[in-house]
């Protein structure tokens, strides 16, 4: 991927990043924000700028509970299919209302080009833990044994606050948080 991306960040003592995709929406936010409150845990909300512009006193509520939020793109666009310029006018409208240096393509997926202009702007944010709370042919405890298996020290790992993401996230958000403070993870923020 480009230079400079995010995709891990060790340091002492261990600790992780959790990061949420696609929201705000209000099926599925505020349970998520709550839940952390509850951990006083904060986290990163990588949010469409469609979402933005319908929910904007959730987004604002996400802030103001001190987590940090990070451009989604503003239609949750792939970069295969867009032509740079058309992609980076994409990415600059959702920032007219996220206002952020924090930039994840949806899907991971960037084209060189697109994400050496990028760069120009944002830091670009990847992960190295892919829950997989999204899939409807996992369970929760599936997505679980994800973090379990693949979280290691600095890891960045994405969860989605989106309704396609509760049937498994009611369940495996909790359980995932409470064995990373099992095994001794400090949460820190993007």
């Amino acid at each position: 991927m480009a230079p400079d991306s995010l995709w891990r960040i060790p340091s002492r003592p261990k600790c992780v990043y959790l990061t949420f995709d696609d929201g705000p929406t209000p099926e599925v936010t505020p349970w998520v924000l709550d839940l952390l409150d509850r951990y006083d845990i904060k986290a990163t909300f990588f949010c469409v700028g469609d979402n933005v512009a319908r929910y904007r006193s959730l987004f604002e509520m996400v802030k103001l509970r001190g987590h940090h939020v990070g451009n989604h793109t503003m239609n949750h666009i792939s970069a295969l299919t867009y032509g740079s310029k058309a992609y980076l006018a994409n990415v600059e409208k959702a920032n007219m209302l996220i206002h952020s240096e924090l930039f994840r393509p949806p899907h991971g997926w960037l084209r060189w080009g697109h994400a050496r202009l990028l760069q120009k702007k944002y830091r670009l944010i990847f992960w190295d833990v892919v829950t997989r709370d999204y899939s409807n042919r996992i369970v929760a405890s599936q997505v679980v044994e994800n973090v379990k298996k693949f979280t290691r020290n600095g890891s960045i790992i994405t969860f989605h606050d989106q309704p396609k993401s509760w049937h498994n996230l009611q369940e495996a958000l909790p359980a995932a948080i409470d064995w990373l403070i099992a095994q001794g993870y400090e949460f820190k923020l993007l």
